[in-house]
């Protein structure tokens, strides 16, 4: 199922750039790398992140999973080389896109 992830979170970065101004992708290997830093940090430190700032998303009602989500989609912008995101509401908007990407992705996974 991982591998799953990873490959559709792949085909959606690779779409990612016709769909928002201001995120570019350099080739399919850096679509590969990014897919995969994205799978790790959702199923590994977003859990433990959302679990440490539980008290401020109740405060906000769920809006700052969004922000949490734009920053691990910034931070992977300035970690792999090829992956650019230029404005804040670029990295908001493509992180609401994979976001929906894999939560259909999960979807997926209570459906069998």
């Amino acid at each position: 199922m991982i591998l799953l992830r990873w490959l559709i979170t792949t085909l959606a970065l690779v779409a990612l750039p016709y769909l928002v101004t201001g995120i570019s992708v350099g080739s399919i290997t850096t679509a590969l790398i990014v897919g995969a830093c994205l799978v790790f940090i959702y199923l590994i430190i977003k859990p433990i992140v959302s679990i440490l700032t539980l008290p401020i998303n109740i405060i906000t009602l769920g809006l700052f999973s969004l922000a949490l989500n734009a920053v691990f989609f910034w931070l992977v912008s300035r970690v792999v080389d090829g992956f650019a995101v230029r404005t804040i509401s670029a990295a908001i908007i493509g992180s609401l896109v994979i976001s929906l990407v894999n939560w259909l992705t999960g979807r997926l996974k209570h459906d069998d």
